[in-house]
């Protein structure tokens, strides 16, 4: 695994990171960005080996790429990291055709796939779902889904409004039926993820594009999981602003950084057995992603303020950490520590 990392860590040094101002000012990831990580084999990772998933890939080196790859271009990153969320999915489904049909060209990176989930993390959801027939009828809102108009493939989660259970299918991601409205949303950071706000009215899910059916409360718990790689971002950012201040000889400024960066990650880690400590620990990441980017920004005096600087994109992308992928317990906390409550 050694080697893929390396890989990784020589992609977001070679090429996203010289490409993320570009990026950032356009609102565009190039396409060759996408073919790339389905050539280094980065779509599969997510996947266990028998479905195609490296072999021997521990969870401490998937974090490390994580982290790589956001410190390179957080808007390349961000879209790519929704893709292992279906990945993983399809491993485990029990819905073998649908299983069969995707996700050995999910793997490969043939196929990019999205997510739209925060519609039910809500209580009561705001994406539902009633049993009509052999399917489901899907009505709601999906308010951040990143990728439309770069993914093939979106997974919709939405309540049942019987039982409550979270009801997941796969979709082809694109305008059609049901999706009365797609709505793209202009972002101050990482714009180029093309996120959209997607509602949906009577939006038909058959049975045969369902990947999951759980109870409400297997749903949040697992969602303890993705609090974890949501905080691969910040702790990112850290990394890339810890270098360009070390770039500028604030050697003793970045190895500060660096210390608490470790200490970070390390209850992040710890948070995954516990859900209070793994929202303080989240919160600490944006927190010192912030002030790492602060720091980087005064370090960079005037010029730092200019569009083509990588210290304002850096500032401003990790304020992006503080919302997005977030949930409602973390906004709290983070509204409660920078208001002083």
């Amino acid at each position: 695994m050694s080697d893929l990392l390396a890989r990784v860590r020589a992609l977001a040094d070679d090429v996203l990171f010289p490409a993320a101002i570009e990026v950032d000012r356009t609102g565009v990831v190039p396409e060759s960005h996408w073919r790339l990580l389905a050539h280094e084999g980065l779509y599969g990772l997510a996947a266990p080996p028998e479905h195609g998933g490296p072999d021997g890939l521990e969870f401490p080196e998937i974090i490390e790429g994580l982290e790589t790859m956001a410190g390179g271009c957080l808007a390349t990153t961000f879209t790519w990291v929704q893709h292992h969320g279906v990945v993983r999915a399809l491993s485990e489904t029990d819905n073998v055709p649908l299983r069969d049909e995707l996700l050995p060209d999910a793997v490969a990176g043939r196929v990019r796939a999205g997510v739209a989930f925060a519609g039910v993390v809500p209580d009561p959801p705001r994406m539902r779902a009633a049993r009509v027939g052999d399917g489901w009828m899907l009505t709601g809102d999906g308010p951040f889904v990143s990728g439309w108009g770069i993914i093939d493939v979106l997974q919709i989660s939405a309540g049942d409004v019987e039982t409550g259970d979270v009801v997941a299918g796969i979709v082809v991601a694109k305008e059609q039926p049901g999706i009365t409205k797609v709505e793209r949303l202009s972002l101050v950071a990482a714009d180029a993820t093309n996120t959209v706000f997607l509602r949906l009215d009577d939006f038909f899910l058959p049975d045969d594009r369902v990947v999951s059916r759980v109870p409400r409360a297997t749903f949040l718990a697992n969602q303890i999981l993705g609090a974890r790689f949501n905080g691969t971002y910040p702790l990112g950012l850290v990394e890339r602003c810890a270098r360009l201040m070390e770039s500028a000889g604030k050697h003793e400024q970045a190895a500060s950084l660096r210390r608490e960066c470790v200490e970070v990650r390390g209850r992040l880690d710890a948070g995954l057995s516990d859900p209070a400590a793994m929202v303080q620990a989240r919160a600490d990441a944006s927190q010192l992603a912030l002030r790492a980017a602060a720091a980087l920004v005064t370090t960079g005096g005037g010029d730092s303020l200019v569009v083509t600087h990588h210290a304002q994109r850096l500032a401003r992308e990790a304020m992006f950490t503080l919302v997005a992928a977030s949930r409602p317990e973390l906004k709290r906390e983070l509204v409660d520590r920078f208001s002083g409550g």
